[in-house]
């Protein structure tokens, strides 16, 4: 089972900073209004934002790729700590206002795209010289991710299987204790055993929302996803272990024997001996089942003349 870390008793809490202060002035210079339909919400807390660079392990041999960079504020953070940083925006009038704040850095490439439709591994392949001439050595992604499609980004990035190390991310808090979540927990599901199938989960800090601008209707928290270089789990078929997860917890108040009927034309009967061989009980419900307990049915269906 995959191990998950949260940082305990550990909560930001809101000032006026100087980077509200500076997003707010720059705002107002280039008359910028947020987009909702983008589910802009800019992060304000200086704490925060020196909080994600430094969970994400970047250093001076690393290329880190951020996603979303809004007006620049972590951007810059980023930049002090890696060799260089390659910042996508989907918004055209965030470009000039980050080519603008983001002068100084020469570390610094600003990318005007949506990332859902980005080449990641060719701007990884285009972007990973160093200003210095050298290779990075590790490529690292960061980013405060719009709430309406991190699900989206996230598993763009997993199932990709992209030469990347880590991922740090700014999330809505009920996202972030869903990808940590353990098996057992009231949040555990089919997002959990995804992320933790790709990754290491590590629940870095959580964050109010009264450190964002505009303040949104819910708390934030802050993931540090490490990819892993070997699955967890042996599996025959993934593509049937992912199918074998998305059925049983397509119906999370149906036991397993219910929910898994009917996968691979099993009949309920065949179903229910299937979970035996596995040795789990019929009975139980998809939020009980650990990563290698999914491993175990994907793997039973996969053998020929089951």
């Amino acid at each position: 089972m995959t191990q998950t870390r949260k940082s305990q008793g550990q909560k930001v809490k809101s000032a006026t900073s100087d980077a509200e202060r500076e997003i707010k002035k720059i705002g107002r210079q280039h008359d910028f209004r947020m987009a909702k339909s983008l589910g802009q919400n800019f992060l304000t807390d200086q704490s925060v934002i020196e909080r994600i660079v430094d969970a994400s392990e970047a250093g001076p041999a690393d290329l880190v790729i951020e996603i979303g960079p809004g007006m620049g504020v972590l951007t810059r953070e980023a930049a002090e700590a890696a060799g260089k940083v390659v910042a996508i925006e989907v918004d055209a009038r965030l470009i000039p206002i980050l080519r603008s704040t983001l002068a100084l850095c020469g570390n610094v490439v600003v990318v005007h795209e949506d990332v859902l439709k980005t080449d990641i591994r060719e701007l990884i392949s285009r972007e990973r010289t160093l200003p210095d001439g050298t290779e990075a050595e590790h490529v690292r992604i960061v980013g405060n991710l719009p709430y309406y499609i991190t699900t989206p980004i996230l598993m763009k990035l997993l199932e990709e299987r992209l030469d990347i190390s880590s991922v740090t991310i700014m999330v809505q808090k009920e996202v972030a204790e869903r990808i940590a979540a353990p098996p057992g927990s009231r949040t555990y599901g089919a997002l959990s055993v995804a992320v933790q199938y790709f990754c290491d989960v590590e629940y870095v800090v959580d964050v109010p929302k009264e450190v964002f601008i505009p303040v949104p209707k819910v708390d934030s928290a802050v993931l540090h996803l490490r990819l892993r270089n070997e699955p967890p789990v042996d599996l025959l078929s993934e593509k049937l272990f992912f199918d074998c997860v998305k059925k049983s917890f397509g119906q999370r108040r149906k036991t397993l024997h219910n929910a898994l009927t009917g996968v691979c034309g099993l009949d309920k009967q065949q179903t229910g001996a299937l979970l035996l061989a596995c040795g789990i009980d019929p009975a139980r419900r998809a939020e009980t089942l650990s990563l290698s307990e999914f491993a175990s049915l994907a793997n039973r269906l996969a053998q020929p003349g089951l």
